[in-house]
C-alpha cells in the first residue's frame, strides 16, 4: 500500500500568490519585503486552519531567496518552529534566545516561528520581552495564536499584529473544485458547497473533510453522499417544511418533524438551520440582498422561487418564533415538545380569514374553529340546579376576536331606581345574583373569580321559588352551629382555616355576626370561605338573613400568646397559683 498524502499537506500553498481568502495579509507582506520593510516581531493571529503557520513558512522561505538558490531550496536550517503549548516554560524560552544569537550559516535570515504563543506562562513571557523588542538583525519573530485576548499586552505593543480572517464558503468552493480536478474526481458544485459550509471558514477542515469523503462516495462526489457521510441536514428538508408551513398542513409537518429525528438529526440543529433558511428566503425578496446568499446556482433559483411564495410579513415573524426557540432550547425540559410547539405557531401563522389580537398572539387553533362547532350544536339552556348561567360556546368565540374586552360591572343601579324594585331585590337576592353572572365577561382573570364568588353566592343564598324561613334563633344556637361548622372544616383537613375560625369568638349582633382578626392575612384567608360558612349557617338556623362582618383590629395581637413567657403570663391570669408552683420548684422558663 502507498503512502497516502491528506490534501492539507499535499497542496499546502508554497507561494503567497497560492493562498486562499487572505489577499490583503499576503499583499502587504509580499510588499514589505519588496520594498526591505519588514517587521522583525510579526503575530500572526486568527481561527484555525486559515494559513497563519502557512504564510509564516512562505515568508520565512521568501526573505532568504536572492536567486542564486536551487528551486528546491526550503532553507530549513534557517527555519525554527517551536510549539508553544509543549514549550512554554522559562528554560525554553532561555534556550532560544541563546540560539538567536548564533548568525545563520545559509541565507540572510533565522526566522523563529512560535505557534500557539498564548500557551507560554507570564514567567515565559516576560523573558522573552528584551530578545523580542530588540532581536538581533539576523533574527526575525514570527508569532501564531487563535486567541490574542490571552497575550499580555507588552508583547502585543511589541508586534505587528496582522489578523487572519475566515475563508468565505466560495473561496473554500473554488479551491476544492481545483484539488478535485487535480485528483480526477468528479465533483458536484452542491456536494463541494455543502463541504464548504461544513468547513465554517477553515480551510484545512474543509479538505480533511473532503478527503474523508472521497473515501466513502470514490471518484464521483454527489450532493447525496456528502449529506449521508457528514450526516447534515440537506437543504431539500427545509424547502419541504416550509412549503407544509404555508399550506398550514400541520399533520404532515409533525411526521416530516418525527423522521427528521429518527434519522439522528438534533432539534436544536433543525431549528437554527430552519431559522436560517427563513434568512435566505427573505435574503431572496430583493434583488439587492441577492448576492448575500451563499449557495449554489441551482439552489439559488430554489431559494427565489419559494421566496416568491412567502410574504415578507410571515417571514419576519418565522425568524423570531424560531429564533426564540432557538434561545430557550437548552434550558427546556422537553425540548422535542418545545420545537413541536414552534412548528404549531409557524403553521398557524399564514392562516387566512383569522384577525389577529393587538398584543400578537398568535393562534394554533384559530376561533374559528369553534365557531363551526358551535353552529352545528344546539346551545343547552341551564336546568335550575345550574347556580351560574355561562355564556354558549359561540358567544365565547365571537368575544375572543375582539381586540379589547370591556369589563363589565357587577352592579348595575340606575339614578332613580323604583321603591318597588329595590325591595324585589332586597327580597329576592337570587334574581340579583343571576343578572350579575350574565353581565360578567367570559374572558377577563377578574370575571372568573367573580363568577366563582357568584357561585358560592348563590348556593349560600339557596335559589328557591319558595319564602327564604328567618327564624329567631339566640346567640348559644348560633355558637354551636358555628363550632358544627369547625368540626367540619377539621375532618375535610383545613387546619389553617380552622384555626383562623377558632381564634376568637364570633358577636351576634341581630343577624349580623361579627368577626374580629389581628391582620388583613387572616381576613382575607377567612372572607374565601364566607359563603359556605353562610350557606351552612343559613340552613343551620333556618335563617337567610344572617350575614358575616369581617373587621381587622391590630390591637387584637395583644391577646394571642405566642413565646413561653407570654403563655406562662397567660396562664397566671387564669391560675395565680402557678406562680407558687414555679417558686416552689424553683422552675425556670
Amino acid at each position: 500500500m502507498e503512502h497516502f498524502i491528506v490534501s492539507a499537506r499535499k497542496y499546502r500553498p508554497a507561494q503567497f500568490e497560492d493562498v486562499v481568502g487572505q489577499r490583503a495579509i499576503t499583499s502587504t507582506l509580499d510588499n514589505a519585503i519588496s520594498n526591505n520593510h519588514l517587521a522583525q516581531a510579526l503575530l500572526f493571529t486568527g481561527p484555525r486552519g486559515v494559513g497563519k503557520t502557512t504564510c509564516a513558512r512562505i515568508l520565512a522561505k521568501k526573505i532568504n531567496q536572492d536567486g542564486d538558490e536551487r528551486e528546491d531550496e526550503d532553507f530549513a536550517f534557517n527555519i525554527f518552529e517551536l510549539d508553544a503549548a509543549s514549550n512554554n516554560s522559562v528554560d525554553d524560552i532561555r534556550n532560544l534566545i541563546d540560539q538567536v544569537r548564533i548568525p545563520p550559516q545559509v541565507g540572510k535570515y533565522k526566522v523563529y516561528i512560535i505557534d500557539e504563543v498564548h500557551m507560554l506562562s507570564s514567567a515565559a513571557f516576560n523573558a522573552f520581552l528584551k530578545t523580542l523588542e530588540e532581536p538581533p538583525k539576523h533574527a526575525i519573530f514570527i508569532l501564531a495564536t487563535t486567541e490574542k485576548h490571552k497575550i499580555i499586552p507588552t508583547i502585543l505593543s511589541r508586534c505587528q499584529i496582522f489578523d487572519f480572517r475566515r475563508i468565505t464558503v466560495k473561496d473554500i468552493k473554488q479551491h476544492l473544485a481545483r484539488v478535485a480536478n487535480a485528483e480526477g474526481i468528479e465533483a458536484e458544485d452542491d456536494a463541494l458547497h455543502i463541504i464548504a459550509q461544513k468547513a465554517d471558514g477553515a480551510l484545512r477542515d474543509a479538505l480533511s473533510i473532503f478527503d474523508r469523503v472521497v473515501s466513502f462516495a470514490g471518484n464521483k462526489l454527489t450532493r447525496q453522499a456528502v449529506t449521508e457521510n457528514l450526516n447534515v441536514l440537506d437543504y431539500t428538508y427545509y424547502f419541504s417544511i416550509t412549503g407544509l408551513l404555508l399550506a398550514n398542513d400541520i399533520p404532515k409537518l409533525l411526521v416530516a418533524f418525527n423522521e427528521i429525528l429518527s434519522k439522528g438529526f438534533d432539534g436544536h440543529h433543525f431549528i437554527m438551520g430552519l431559522a436560517s433558511h427563513f434568512r435566505d428566503l427573505l435574503v431572496c425578496k430583493n434583488s439587492e440582498t441577492v448576492e448575500l446568499l451563499e449557495v449554489g446556482e441551482q439552489v439559488k433559483n430554489m431559494y427565489l422561487k419559494q421566496s416568491q411564495q412567502a410574504d415578507t410579513k410571515f417571514l419576519v415573524e418565522a425568524i423570531e418564533l424560531a429564533n426564540n426557540c432557538d434561545l430557550k432550547y437548552k434550558s427546556s425540559r422537553n425540548p422535542r415538545l418545545l420545537v413541536e410547539l414552534c412548528l404549531l405557531q409557524l403553521g398557524s401563522l399564514t392562516k387566512k380569514d383569522e384577525k389577529k389580537k393587538s398584543d400578537n398572539n398568535r393562534y394554533v387553533i384559530p376561533p374559528s374553529f369553534f365557531k363551526g362547532i358551535a353552529a352545528e350544536q344546539k346551545p343547552v339552556r341551564p336546568q335550575a340546579e345550574d347556580k351560574v348561567e355561562v355564556p354558549d360556546t359561540h358567544e365565547v368565540a365571537i368575544s375572543e376576536e375582539k381586540e379589547t374586552v370591556e369589563e363589565l360591572p357587577v352592579e348595575t343601579v340606575s339614578e332613580n331606581p323604583a321603591p318597588q324594585i329595590k325591595e324585589k331585590i332586597i327580597e329576592r337576592p337570587q334574581i340579583l345574583a343571576e343578572r350579575n353572572a350574565k353581565k360578567v365577561s367570559a374572558l377577563s382573570l377578574k370575571s372568573i373569580q367573580r363568577k366563582q364568588q357568584l357561585k358560592k353566592e348563590l348556593i349560600a343564598r339557596q335559589p328557591d321559588e319558595a319564602n327564604l324561613p328567618v327564624s329567631e334563633f339566640t346567640e348559644a344556637e348560633m355558637q354551636s352551629a358555628w363550632d358544627d361548622y369547625s368540626s367540619k372544616v377539621e375532618k375535610e383537613g383545613k387546619y389553617n382555616l380552622l384555626s383562623h375560625l377558632t381564634m376568637g369568638t364570633p358577636k351576634l349582633e341581630g343577624s349580623l355576626i361579627h368577626l374580629v382578626f389581628p391582620n388583613d392575612t387572616i381576613k382575607v384567608e377567612v372572607e374565601r370561605a364566607k359563603y359556605e360558612l353562610l350557606g351552612f349557617l343559613r340552613e343551620k338556623l333556618q335563617n337567610y338573613e344572617v350575614d358575616l362582618s369581617i373587621e381587622v383590629n391590630e390591637t387584637e395581637t395583644k391577646r394571642y400568646a405566642y413565646t413561653a413567657r407570654e403563655k406562662f403570663e397567660k396562664l397566671r391570669e387564669k391560675n395565680p397559683a402557678i406562680e407558687d408552683l414555679r417558686r416552689e420548684f424553683d422552675l425556670e422558663l
